[in-house]
This record gives structure tokens, C-alpha cells and sequence, in this order.
């Protein structure tokens, strides 16, 4: 286990509402098509934690998904909800995918600040790494305790759930939100790519002139805690229908059989 893990660890029970409450989304109501229904969508994944957990989905691009009340105190925790269909690549590789953000025009303020553009970049790899990774770590810092914010930060962490579509398997993933040293790796321009190595190869990637996206790669074994592999619930249903109609029927039973008769 990673020396920077996290205290809080999903139990059983958190992990069976998860699944359940994911399963619902197949009704129809769900954010992604497939061709006999719907899957969850990674806004589903961040109301179905924020049930769970008793929280409240922040529905924007706030630096956390989901805040949480933490338990005896007046201040809160947060959840960075991350939804990937990369688990068949997870298990070949030992390797998990976070997108950690894609807000290219925050990264490349940040760098300008520091006079690295678009022409220079090929030049600075390590110190454009550096930055990227501290400007991420200020976004949470920004908003603790220790800053006048409510969020007790070392209680925060990643919530991964990767997942492949073909086998309908799910895997849950946590991981602290505290970020490798920048200064312990690689980093090398590849092309218009940025990317940061650790021993045993890829363990960031930015792609600063398409998309904005920092990803990120830890292993498995750095994970503060990892979930049984796991599959939806089959519906009663498969009436694309039938999510909506049930609804509506427990909702507004008297209206909905007046409007049948």
C-alpha cells in the first residue's frame, strides 16, 4: 500500500449500494447508449457516490465531484470521481488511467506566468512538469482547512471506477489525491506531448496542444484500496421504457392510470 494512502477505505456494504444503485442506469435512463439499453455515465457514478456516502454532487467542474460531511466534525472531505473504460488495459498493465484535468487554459496560464509559451515548451520539460503537478496540488490546497477553506484534504482522495463494456466487468479504485514529486522523474517533449516517467515507464502525460488533458498512471499497488472486480445487476426489464414508466407510475400513480383509461 502506498506510504501516501488515504484513512478512508470502502466497505462491503458501500460497495454493493454502488453497484446497485449503477445497475438502475441500464433502464434507459442512463448517460451512455449501448444498442439494447443504457450504461452509467461518469455524472451518474458522481450521484450514485455522493448517495452513498450521504454527500452532495457539486454538478460543475469544482475541484471536487462530491463533498462529504466528515463524521464528528464541522468540516467535510472530497471525492474526485474519475469514470475510464480502460480496466481490460488496467489489468494487462498494472496500470490505472486518471485524467486529472483537461483545463488546458488554466495549465497554459500557469505556464506563461513562468515565461514558457508555445514556442518554448519543447525546452523546459522538467520545469513545465513541475508546474503542472504543483498547480493541481494548489487547487486542493486552496481549498483546505489550512486555507480558510472546509475540506480536510488528507481525508480526500481519487474515486476511480474502471470499467470494460465488452465484458461488463467493473473494478473501484482509491487513491489520495497527494501527487508523486515531480522532481523524482523523467520528463521528456515527445512531439507536442509532455511526459513524465518513474522506473518503470509512463506515469503522466499531457497533452498541452490538444485537449488540455493531465493524465495520470499509477500502478495498482499504489492504490489505498482496491475493489473485487464486479458486474452490473440485470434489470427485471429490458424495456428501454420501463425505467421512465416506472417512475412515473410511483411518482404520479393516480394521474398516470387516469391518463390510461
Amino acid at each position: 500500500m502506498d506510504s501516501r494512502s488515504v484513512e478512508k477505505m470502502l466497505t462491503p456494504s458501500e460497495v454493493e449500494k454502488i453497484r446497485l444503485f449503477l445497475s438502475t442506469f441500464q433502464d434507459g435512463m442512463g448517460q451512455l447508449a449501448i444498442k439494447n439499453g443504457t450504461l452509467p455515465g461518469w455524472r451518474d457514478f458522481e450521484r450514485v457516490v455522493a448517495l452513498v456516502f450521504g454527500g452532495q454532487s457539486q454538478e460543475s467542474k469544482a475541484i471536487f465531484d462530491v463533498i462529504v460531511p466528515l463524521s464528528g466534525s464541522k468540516y467535510t472531505y472530497g471525492i474526485s470521481c474519475k469514470m475510464r473504460q480502460t480496466l481490460k488495459d488496467t489489468h494487462k498493465t498494472g496500470r490505472v488511467t486518471l485524467e486529472l484535468s483537461n483545463s488546458s487554459g488554466k495549465f497554459w496560464s500557469e505556464l506563461k506566468a513562468h515565461g514558457i509559451n508555445e514556442k518554448s515548451y519543447e525546452n523546459h520539460p522538467a520545469e513545465i512538469g513541475k508546474l503542472l503537478l504543483n498547480l493541481v496540488k494548489n487547487w486542493h490546497s486552496s481549498m483546505s482547512i489550512e486555507n480558510g477553506g472546509n475540506i480536510e484534504i488528507a481525508h480526500s482522495f481519487y474515486l476511480l471506477l474502471q470499467w470494460n463494456e465488452k465484458s461488463g466487468d467493473y473494478q473501484l479504485y482509491q487513491f489520495s489525491v497527494e501527487l508523486p514529486n515531480p522532481e523524482s522523474l523523467s520528463w521528456q517533449v515527445l512531439g507536442k506531448r509532455l511526459m513524465g516517467n518513474d522506473q518503470h515507464g509512463k506515469l503522466f502525460e499531457w497533452y498541452g496542444f490538444s485537449g488540455g488533458q493531465l493524465k495520470y498512471y499509477p500502478f495498482i499497488t499504489d492504490a489505498a484500496w482496491v475493489s473485487e472486480v464486479f458486474g452490473l445487476e440485470p434489470l427485471p426489464s429490458n424495456d428501454l421504457g420501463y425505467g421512465l414508466q416506472r417512475k412515473v407510475m410511483e411518482y404520479f400513480p393516480k394521474l398516470w392510470e387516469k391518463a390510461n383509461q
